[in-house]
């Protein structure tokens, strides 16, 4: 079973403990709460925008070679938090990710649009703050030493990444990627 498919079984679920709880009275990561900061950030202003949104601009295609709707995506962006953090918790602890790949991403993207294809606005923008602070919140407990850690990642065809790359390339960007798409698909 691959990554992925492992984070969906768990219910996408961040509630392990931090892969630094071990540190005794170590002082927080000025990195790691920086890039907590802006995974909020980003969450929020994805949030915000999608509060504003009409019903028509919900249910807009995101683009006309994406078919699926804003709020949709918007709940893509919210269930993605927790297995783009366990994939750089994995990377944090020195072992490599083998098993995700793009066609996996697509296989979860696609399954993820046929089951909640009619997903509310309420329920999309509670899960997207709800994830991403508890996204945030675990990455606030990585050291410099996890975010420096390296290791082969398939998604970035095996190249060693740092924890700290998956984190802004994933957690990190994915609201901002999106919230760019949304506003061009609604035109505002």
């Amino acid at each position: 079973m691959n990554t992925i498919a492992k984070g969906v079984q768990r219910g996408n679920s961040l509630e392990r403990e931090p892969i630094s709880a071990s540190r005794k009275g170590g002082a927080m990561s000025r990195r790691a709460q920086l890039l907590a900061d802006r995974i909020e950030l980003g969450a929020a202003g994805l949030a915000s925008f999608a509060e504003g949104l009409s019903e028509s601009e919900w249910n807009t295609p995101v683009s006309g070679t994406d078919r699926r709707s804003v709020g949709l995506i918007v709940h893509h962006v919210a269930s993605m938090y927790p297995i783009e953090i366990e994939v750089a918790r994995t990377i944090a602890s020195g072992n490599a990710v083998a098993d995700v790949t793009w066609d996996a991403v697509a296989e979860l993207n696609a399954k993820h649009a046929q089951d909640l294809a009619g997903v509310t606005k309420a329920a999309a923008i509670t899960l997207l703050r709800q994830n991403s602070r508890q996204a945030a919140d675990t990455v606030r407990a990585f050291t410099d030493d996890e975010l420096d850690q390296a290791a082969p990642f398939s998604l970035s065809f095996g190249a060693p990444v740092t924890a700290q790359f998956v984190i802004e390339d994933h957690a990190l960007r994915h609201s901002w990627h999106h919230l760019a798409r949304i506003r061009a698909a609604v035109g505002r």
